[in-house]
């Protein structure tokens, strides 16, 4: 392991080993956020999934997998089998997780209408993530994505795609005041 993948790896001191005094009491039937192990963790999660563009469907399942980080709401991510992959283009650039490996990004294009990097991929995720493989992860902050009929709110922050539902709580990495987590 690089020195790089290393101080990346170690740049959190919540690792869901103990929830904050800040983090909000989950109720019966919710999740905590604060909760969620570091590094993350694949569950499998048979609701239904749906993210659609206007009237367009881009994606439906019930073999979704849910990746749970300490900080963040669920981030869903959905096979490649049950993705319109004819309605997605990949775009130049990629990102880089300390965790799950090198991300390429995806637009969402239908006749003249485009999206641009509504989702992202690993391609060649790192060993302990390799489920993520062929399965695709969709921002909801341009595209209605739902869980069992439910509209997901996106995660604040521009860069983060957690998926907001009834069943989890935070505060969440992404809202004021959370850069000295």
């Amino acid at each position: 392991m690089s020195d790089r993948l290393r101080q990346a790896r170690a740049q959190w001191h919540h690792v869901g080993d103990e929830r904050p005094a800040f983090a909000t009491p989950p109720q019966p039937g919710q999740e905590s956020v604060w909760d969620y192990p570091r590094p993350p963790r694949i569950a499998a999660d048979a609701r239904e999934v749906v993210v659609t563009f206007g009237a367009l469907e881009i994606a439906r399942t019930r073999q979704a997998l849910r990746v749970l980080e300490t900080a963040s709401p669920p981030t869903f991510y959905l096979p490649q089998a049950d993705v319109q992959m004819a309605l997605l283009v990949a775009v130049a650039g990629n990102s880089f997780c300390e965790w799950k490996g090198d991300a390429r990004y995806w637009s969402v294009v239908a006749g003249a209408d485009r999206l641009d990097a509504v989702g992202w991929s690993y391609p060649a995720p790192f060993e302990e993530f390799d489920a993520l493989r062929d399965h695709i992860a969709f921002y909801p902050q341009q595209l209605v994505c739902t869980v069992d009929g439910v509209r997901a709110q996106p995660q604040p922050g521009r860069f983060y795609a957690g998926w907001i539902t009834p069943e989890v709580v935070g505060p969440f990495k992404g809202e004021p005041g959370s850069g000295g987590w």
